[in-house]
This record gives structure tokens, sequence and C-alpha cells, in this order.
């Protein structure tokens, strides 16, 4: 997983290649990040003058908090059975399925079906495996 650069880190990135005969090669070298890292910070720089690491991999901070989470396990403590679209419905949220579905990962709750009954049992078609080439005997193949 990758860390997060601090702010500190970030501005003194900046001012090293800003202090001039330093190119984003040497910057990136000298500091042991990646030369993306310094293009990255130097976009950002471009586009909005702010520093400050972006979310990862979301478009803003998380609709889901920790409150939520914890109304979600009572939820499922009362009814396990609950449709992520129901979950969703009921906290009340604006927020993607996909959303509730990684709140129930984090939480480490699956969201899979079980069935209590026994598993079932499925006979085998044949008593052995067909030759090669798929020339297999009459005598394996079991009539209804």
């Amino acid at each position: 997983m990758r860390k997060v650069l601090s702010l500190d880190l970030r501005e003194r990135i900046i001012a090293a290649y800003d202090s001039g005969g330093s190119t984003r090669e040497d910057v990136a070298k000298g500091f042991r990040v990646s030369l993306g890292m310094v293009k990255k910070l130097l976009q950002q720089r471009r586009q909005g003058g702010d520093l400050a690491p972006r979310y990862h991999r979301c478009r803003g901070p998380r609709r889901i908090t920790v409150e939520h989470e914890r109304q979600l396990q009572q939820l499922l403590a009362k009814k396990p059975d609950l449709k992520l679209v129901e979950l969703r419905a009921a906290l009340g949220l604006d927020c993607t399925i996909q959303a509730i579905h990684y709140a129930l990962a984090r939480l480490n709750l699956t969201y899979k079906k079980r069935h209590s009954g026994p598993a079932n049992r499925i006979d085998q078609t044949s008593s052995g495996r067909a030759a090669a080439g798929g020339g297999a005997s009459r005598a394996l193949i079991q009539r209804a």
C-alpha cells in the first residue's frame, strides 16, 4: 500500500525544484520519491496552488461514518438477509451500493448467503474417466 507524503515533505520537494539547478529527476532521487510524484506535485500546484494530499481512490470524504457502520452492524444483527439497497435506504445514505459493500468488508461482515441445510449430494455420472480423444466406452455411461 502506498503511503501519503506529508504536506511538509511535499513543500520541501517543490522548494527544491523551485530553487533551480535541479531537474525533476534530481529532486526525485534526492527525496527518494518517484519522478511521477514530483510531476504530480508540480501539476497539482499549477492547477490549484494546493499541495495537500487528495483523497485516495475516491472523489471525496467517506459518506459512511463510524456511526453508520455501527448502525449497519445493528441492522444486520436484527435482520441478516437485508440487501445492499435495503441497507442504504434504512440508513438514509446518499452513496453507491459499492460503498455499502466496502463498509461491510471493513467490518469483516460477509454478504454471502449461507444455507443452513446440508450440502447437495451430486452423484457421479460415470464410474471412470474417458480415454484420450473422447472415445468413452459405453460401459462407463450410466443410464437413468
